[in-house]
């Protein structure tokens, strides 16, 4: 996703999205693992969705601690 969309998103809405992205790495990782994974480097860019999320929620809360 990009940065700008999940800008736009609530922190109910973020955290959902975290849970789903979550769960896809959980998959990819299990596909790797039983050799059935097409693009590895699917792996990669659900780890730094993953990572965007997680800011913009953190960067949510500080604004909501101002």
């Amino acid at each position: 996703m990009k940065v700008s969309e999940l800008k736009e998103m609530t922190v109910a809405e973020l955290g959902q999205e975290l849970l789903k992205s979550k769960q896809e790495l959980f998959n990819l990782r299990f596909q790797h693992t039983v050799n059935q994974l097409e693009n590895p480097m699917r792996i990669a860019e659900v780890k730094k969705d993953i990572a965007r999320i997680k800011t913009i929620i953190r960067e949510k809360e500080l604004q909501d601690a101002i």
